[in-house]
């Protein structure tokens, strides 16, 4: 081989290596971003496929679908009628538990509906509220699967009080409202989290 020969092979060979490494480098920025925007929601997303690259695949079609939905806040009239009903929620627990449990899983779906999100079966739902809310989306599968429990009789009253807090924590962080979204999109941008009024 001549050395013209050899320059070319070299090249090649450095082109694919820088190539590998920004290949490497994207991935791991991706993965990384993908980790912190969701959380637990990505190491639960990883642990159900039994692969990364299927996970990561599924986390990206969500924030894709949840871009194409016309996510908006509460006025404050709304945010307020949906206060006083959660109140309300709250009261119902010390006399009926079981009724206060479905109602507090109507006031979630009533509150996701409306700020925009669809209401398709409960893990669609969960998957469109883990993109922008990955922190208390948790919250909402256990309190799902106490309510569920609990139409079957098979939740007590410690659990349903569970349940309750559980949808607390999903119903706080969706009452966002026009006048607020100003303030709470600051934090967002310094890399905060998002938190209702």
């Amino acid at each position: 081989m001549d050395t013209q020969m050899w320059i070319i092979v070299v090249i090649l060979l450095v082109a694919i290596i820088i190539g590998l490494a920004a290949y490497i480098y994207f991935q791991k920025t991706r993965t990384q971003k993908l980790q912190t925007r969701f959380g637990p929601e990505y190491d639960r997303t990883v642990s159900r496929h039994g692969s990364q690259s299927e996970a990561e695949a599924e986390l990206r079609a969500r924030e894709e679908r949840v871009k194409k939905l016309h996510i908006v806040p509460l006025s404050p009239t709304d945010a307020a009628r949906f206060s006083a009903a959660w109140r309300d929620v709250q009261n119902r627990f010390v006399d009926d538990p079981r009724a206060a449990v479905e109602e507090a899983d109507r006031q979630v779906r009533d509150l996701m509906a409306k700020r925009g999100y669809p209401m398709g079966d409960f893990e669609q739902r969960a998957a469109d509220i883990s993109v922008d809310h990955a922190s208390v989306v948790d919250h909402y599968r256990h309190g799902h699967d106490i309510a569920l429990r609990s139409q079957r009789g098979a939740a007590d009253t410690e659990e349903l009080r569970k349940a309750i807090v559980h949808y607390r924590s999903l119903f706080d962080e969706l009452l966002e409202t026009q006048e607020s979204e100003q303030t709470i999109r600051e934090p967002e941008r310094k890399g905060g989290l998002r938190y209702g009024v």
